[in-house]
């Protein structure tokens, strides 16, 4: 995976009690810069599974090790350098179909409180993975289809404003271990997907945390639970009407030449 994101000098930040046993080399590769563009880019980073955070995260939302090394820190603001202010996180299997300058004047459109900005998750991946919480509450919206449900999100495209993160009282407490655990029990959820799943599993109880990128700049393609039980709804999860601006050939999908 690469990262991207506009950087700008401030004043270091103080990272929570819980963190501070994570190593300072987790995130010493951050600083490799594009100096064409003035972004930074660089890999995924990931980080040891040895704070009681980690530990947790990895039980509930990525119980193998898919993943080398651990989960990765995207939903962490405190473990990036405190001059990285805004950061735009893409998957390696995008297509864009415009400039990414666009998709970085999408934080413009943040309304107070969120922090951070994805796109509807396609499939009914979270229909199924929310089935006990959906079967004990048969009004809810949670794995919903859109527009009235809430489908959960795909991390193929992810906006960070790692300094509203920061600042965010309420998004600092759902980084505690215990506000995790309580989450996870209240939806019977337990996960594969890493980042995705915990920002799925928070957006259902807090969506104002969230700006939801429209379809079009995470057109994601891939089919399989089409194919696996989902067929009489796929369709009105899979719906995306629009200009595409970013192919997500997720699922080893076959991208649309030009």
């Amino acid at each position: 995976m690469e990262k991207s994101a506009l950087a700008e000098k401030r004043p270091a930040q103080k990272r929570p009690k819980f963190l501070l046993d994570l190593e300072e080399k987790t995130w010493q590769s951050f600083v490799k810069t594009n100096s064409a563009e003035g972004l930074l880019v660089d890999e995924r980073p990931f980080v040891p599974a040895s704070s009681a955070l980690f530990s947790a995260l990895r039980v509930i939302f990525c119980p193998w090790p898919s993943l080398p090394g651990g989960m990765p820190v995207s939903h962490c603001p405190f473990l990036f350098p405190a001059e990285i202010l805004r950061l735009i996180q893409l998957d390696l299997d995008l297509k864009f179909k415009t400039n990414i300058r666009e998709l970085f004047e999408e934080f413009d459109s943040f309304l107070p409180g969120a922090v951070i900005g994805l796109a509807r998750e396609m499939q009914p991946v979270y229909r199924h993975m929310f089935w006990q919480f959906r079967h004990e509450n048969p009004q809810t919206r949670v794995g919903g289809p859109p527009p009235e449900g809430l489908p959960g999100f795909n991390s193929g495209v992810m906006l960070l404003n790692l300094e509203a993160m920061r600042q965010s009282p309420l998004y600092s407490r759902l980084l505690e271990p215990a506000q995790v655990q309580q989450l996870a029990d209240k939806y019977h959820f337990r996960g594969h997907l890493g980042d995705q799943d915990f920002f799925t599993m928070i957006g259902m109880e807090h969506p104002r945390l969230f700006h939801v990128l429209d379809c079009t700049w995470n057109r994601q393609l891939c089919t399989w639970w089409r194919d696996h039980g989902y067929r009489d709804v796929f369709e009105a999860y899979f719906r995306c009407e629009g200009h595409v601006k970013i192919y997500h050939g997720n699922c080893n999908t076959a991208i649309p030449e030009d």
